[in-house]
């Protein structure tokens, strides 16, 4: 029996495969193609993420964001350090979301 997948996948995932007694059947992707696979893969984790059923899958699937997070961060010339040292910056500059602030309207 075939399953077809066409997804980016973690490096060591083929190799799991081929460890059950299954062939895996794989490519290598351009630096656009991997870009692009990048971009779909967030989407895909975001929607995990909202699907997770208990705190501890939800903390799995958002480890999978950060993942990828950092991938995209490495094509673009940065690392995971430079997004996070980024986002320290905006939180001090703007606020975070901890006092879970939404905001309806502003009036001129």
């Amino acid at each position: 029996m075939e399953k077809i997948y066409n997804k980016l996948v973690r490096d060591l995932i083929p190799e799991i495969i081929e460890n059950s007694s299954k062939k895996a059947y794989v490519r290598i992707l351009d630096d656009k193609e991997y870009k692009e696979a990048l971009e779909k893969k967030l989407n895909e984790e975001y929607q995990e993420v909202l699907q997770a059923e208990t705190p501890q899958d939800r903390l799995e699937e958002l480890s999978d964001m950060l993942e990828v997070i950092s991938a995209l961060a490495k094509i673009e010339g940065y690392t995971l350090n430079d997004v996070i040292t980024t986002a320290d910056k905006k939180r001090e500059k703007r606020g975070g979301f901890d006092n879970k602030i939404f905001l309806e309207k502003v009036e001129e």
